[in-house]
């Protein structure tokens, strides 16, 4: 079975802090993000995560442990270095901030970014990306190939505050952008993103705007807590 909905009933009420009663009355009432393989019910990794924290719910950090194999992964630091900041975005709304974002970012030369826009406003669309504290994660629902090798985070700092449909109702002044070339890499940094986004010093970080190595210095230190990255041929305990 591949990675991409290798989740159990079990793994998801372990993560939810829930009984297995719980998530089975969710997948009765289509409540949850659930697949079917082979008659059993699977769940995507990544398609969890952005449930729980649309719902405002607390995860078991058990949940941000990549335990498929493969080459080694970067941490969000090293994303964000490679995807670079962005201060002052300009917008008026919600598809404005997006399309000042995707003009602002670093992409392959000729790349469609008209097609990429509208491919994260349909993601929009399914549900906000915001996760609370005026903070979002936009991406595209299934990861995209733009020659990257790596995940790529690029955050953005908003001119003025954006209504995003929110979970808490807070406007979002914080976007993280992110992109993958795998699935793995997406879930990867789907979870170690939102892991840090959750933590209270690293959202009063935020809402200062520092200078980006004070950035990435934090971000290095919140990581360390959560362990090391995978490399290829390992697999994380838990």
């Amino acid at each position: 079975m591949g990675t991409y909905v290798q989740l159990t009933v079990q793994d998801v009420a372990k993560f939810l802090k829930v009984s297995d009663k719980q998530v089975y009355k969710w997948i009765e009432r289509d409540e949850i993000p659930v697949h079917r393989v082979d008659g059993t019910y699977r769940f995507n990794r990544s398609e969890i995560l952005e449930w729980a924290h649309a719902r405002n719910r607390q995860v078991s950090t058990a949940i941000y442990r990549i335990e498929d194999i493969g080459a080694p992964l970067p941490t969000v630091a090293e994303s964000l270095e490679a995807g670079g900041i962005l201060y002052g975005l300009k917008g008026s709304d919600k598809p404005s901030v997006l399309k000042a974002m995707i003009d602002g970012l670093h992409l392959p030369e000729n790349f469609d970014r008209e097609t990429l826009l509208q491919l994260v406003l349909a993601r929009e669309r399914l549900g906000s990306t915001a996760v609370g504290h005026g903070i979002a994660i936009p991406h595209v629902r299934k990861p995209i190939i733009l020659g990257v090798s790596a995940p790529r985070v690029t955050l953005c700092f908003l001119e003025q505050p954006i209504e995003f449909e929110a979970p808490d109702g807070v406007p979002v002044r914080t976007l993280f952008w992110m992109v993958s070339s795998t699935v793995r890499a997406h879930t990867h940094m789907l979870a170690r993103l939102a892991a840090l986004v959750r933590d209270p010093g690293f959202q009063t970080l935020l809402e200062r705007r520092p200078p980006r190595e004070e950035i990435l210095a934090e971000a290095r230190r919140l990581e360390a807590g959560l362990g090391a990255p995978p490399e290829a041929g390992q697999k994380a305990s838990g």
